[in-house]
C-alpha cells in the first residue's frame, strides 16, 4: 500500500480524497491510502506527486519541476483529464490517420476569478487537445484583447502544425457567457464541425486519472511513455508562455 497525502483542498482536491477513500475495485488506486492533506508540493522531500493542470504559470518552473522529481527518483504526474472524456476519446478515433489542412478550436465560457493566470495557461486543456491531437506546434501570432468593464476577454492564437498547416485557438470569455466548445477541422476530403457525442463513461474522469497516477507509482507505465508524456505538457506549457508573450508584446 502506498501513503498519499492531497495538495490542496480545493474542488478538485475534494475530488480526489473522494476518489481515494472509494476507489475503482480491482484497480491501482486501491493501493492508495489518504494520509492527509496539505497547501503546497513536496517534490524536494522525496515524495511522488499528482498535481492538476497547469502545474505552473511558466515553462521555465515546471521544467525546473520535472528535473527536481528526474533528480529524486519520484513521479510528477500532470492531471488532463480533458483528454480521458468519452467525447474526446472519441474525436481522436475520428481524426486519426486524416490529413489535415487547416483547423480551428474556439472555447468560450464564463470570465475566471482572479489568480488563474493568462488564459494560454488557464486554458491549456484545449491546447493539449491540439498537441494531442496534431502533434509539435508552433506559435505563429497571438493577440489579446480584454475588456475590463464588461468582464470579457478574448484570446486568439495562430499556431503551425509541424508541416506548416494553420490551426487557430480561441480562449473568450465573459460572465455569463455559455460554456461551448466549437471545432472546424478540414482535412484532404473530410471537414469536421462538431464534436463527436459519446455516451457517458462508466468510471469518472478523476478516477481514471487516479488509476493512471497509480499504475506509474506501481511500474506499470513504460518509461517511453512517461517520456512522451513529460515531453508533452512541457512543450505545451512552452506554447503557451509564448503566446502569451506575444499577447503582451
Amino acid at each position: 500500500m502506498l501513503g498519499a497525502v492531497v495538495v490542496g483542498v480545493g474542488t478538485a482536491g475534494a475530488v480526489r480524497i473522494r476518489d481515494m477513500l472509494t476507489p475503482l475495485a480491482g484497480s491501482a488506486a486501491e493501493k492508495l491510502i489518504v494520509q492527509g492533506f496539505v497547501s503546497r508540493m513536496f517534490l524536494e522531500a522525496g515524495k511522488h506527486v499528482c498535481v492538476e493542470y497547469p502545474m505552473a504559470l511558466s515553462y521555465q518552473a515546471a521544467a525546473q519541476l520535472w528535473d527536481l522529481a528526474q533528480k529524486k527518483g519520484v513521479v510528477l504526474h500532470e492531471e488532463h483529464i480533458e483528454l480521458l472524456t468519452e467525447d474526446y476519446k472519441q474525436l481522436k478515433k475520428e481524426v486519426e490517420g486524416k490529413t489535415l489542412l487547416e483547423g480551428s478550436l474556439h472555447f468560450a465560457g464564463g470570465a475566471l476569478k482572479p489568480g488563474f493566470g493568462f488564459p494560454a495557461f488557464s486554458g491549456i486543456a484545449r491546447l493539449s487537445w491540439l498537441v494531442d491531437l496534431f502533434g509539435e506546434l508552433s506559435v505563429r501570432a497571438a493577440t489579446f484583447e480584454e475588456d475590463a468593464k464588461q468582464g470579457y476577454s478574448k484570446m486568439t492564437a495562430q499556431l503551425l502544425t509541424s508541416d506548416s498547416k494553420p490551426l487557430t485557438w480561441i480562449e473568450e470569455r465573459q460572465a455569463g457567457l455559455p460554456r461551448t466548445k466549437k471545432i472546424n477541422f478540414v482535412f484532404d476530403g473530410f471537414t469536421l464541425t462538431q464534436i463527436p457525442p459519446a455516451p457517458r463513461g462508466t468510471v469518472g474522469l478523476f478516477m481514471q486519472d487516479l488509476i493512471l497516477f497509480s499504475a506509474k507509482l506501481s511500474g506499470q507505465v513504460s518509461t517511453e511513455e512517461l517520456d512522451r508524456e513529460r515531453v508533452r505538457i512541457l512543450h505545451c506549457l512552452g506554447l503557451a508562455q509564448k503566446i502569451q508573450e506575444l499577447c503582451k508584446s
